[in-house]
């Protein structure tokens, strides 16, 4: 039988010198190879210890295999299976708290990110930065991709600030000793760069060159990244609600309005305002104001239900430094 792990929760440990590169897997079957030699070349100019992290998010393709001959081959290559697809940054998550040494490395598996390029993010992870992130020159994305990239900044502006958030990449270098801060965070809705944003405020962005995906297409469909926009904006932030609040005010300041100008129009011209369809404009009008008001309310309502079953973030099927029970 596969043993089963429950890793939400974890004791602090020493960290030893040295690197730890996580890369969340998913359909990277035909990249990680390749990835992890560029990364070997990458790590021995750099002469550091180092580890590579690979987190498979229960992906289709046999990715777990390949990751398990990597790591028979090279010892410093590890690998952990989700037991069910639960998303990116959840498989972050993971990989952060089973880093080894003293900074991790986060980048994704389709080789866009260079490992050639961890050294710039290196260089500028000195004595007063505690998180670098590392932004290409120019969006590869498609027209859509980089809008929508650009409004999640702007959600994620309003939870962790506007500096912050401009500079949020994939590609990102950190102390390891930052998880520390969210060492017990159980939360089915996990965005990495809000629990980043939670235990520094020293953090720049460097200039990277990233390749242009040559294998496959993107897991993060318009749907995914909308749906992550919202976890980011009800799961951290409580200005949805302030802005419902403020909607009640206008609506409410506008219903006192036409009021005020039907009783002037009544008092004036000794007849009251005519058309069915001014009335039925307004009852619509504040009706909708008052089902989005509803619908955001319940939308909050909803994720505390989800944090209440005690959700885990994820689960761990199994790794490849054990040997599965039989």
């Amino acid at each position: 039988m596969i043993p089963f792990h429950d890793t939400t929760r974890h004791e602090p440990s020493s960290l030893s010198p040295g690197l730890s590169v996580v890369v969340p897997v998913y359909r990277g079957g035909r990249t990680i190879e390749e990835l992890r030699r560029q990364i070997a070349t990458a790590m021995a100019d750099l002469a550091v210890d180092w580890e590579l992290v690979f987190v498979d998010d229960a992906s289709p393709d046999g990715s777990w295999k390949i990751i398990e001959a990597m790591s028979t081959e090279d010892a410093r290559v590890r690998g952990i299976q989700m037991s069910r697809n639960y998303g990116q940054h959840a498989a972050l998550l993971a990989g952060i708290r089973a880093a080894r040494f003293d900074v991790t490395i986060t980048m994704d598996d389709d080789l866009q990110h260079r490992p050639d390029q961890i050294a710039v993010l290196l260089a500028a992870l000195d004595d007063d930065t505690d998180l670098v992130y590392g932004q290409p020159e120019i969006e590869e994305h498609a027209p859509w991709r980089n809008v929508t990239s650009r409004l999640a900044k702007w959600v994620l502006a309003t939870t962790i600030g506007a500096e912050q958030a401009r500079e949020t990449s994939a590609f990102r270098a950190f102390r390891t000793a930052l998880r520390e801060g969210w060492r017990r965070v159980s939360d089915p809705f996990v965005s990495i760069d809000v629990l980043l944003s939670w235990t520094t405020t020293h953090h720049c962005a460097v200039t990277v060159v990233m390749d242009e995906r040559s294998v496959g297409t993107s897991n993060y469909t318009f749907r995914k990244l909308v749906l992550h926009m919202i976890n980011m904006l009800t799961g951290y932030s409580t200005r949805p609600l302030r802005a419902v609040t403020w909607l009640g005010f206008l609506a409410s300041a506008f219903g006192f309005a036409v009021l005020l100008y039907v009783i002037i129009q009544y008092l004036v011209s000794d007849s009251s305002v005519p058309g069915f369809a001014f009335i039925a404009s307004l009852v619509a009008l504040l009706g909708g104001m008052q089902l989005f008001g509803l619908g955001m309310i319940g939308e909050y309502l909803g994720r505390v239900h989800v944090r209440s079953m005690d959700r885990p973030t994820y689960m761990v099927r199994r790794t490849t430094t054990e040997t599965p029970r039989t």
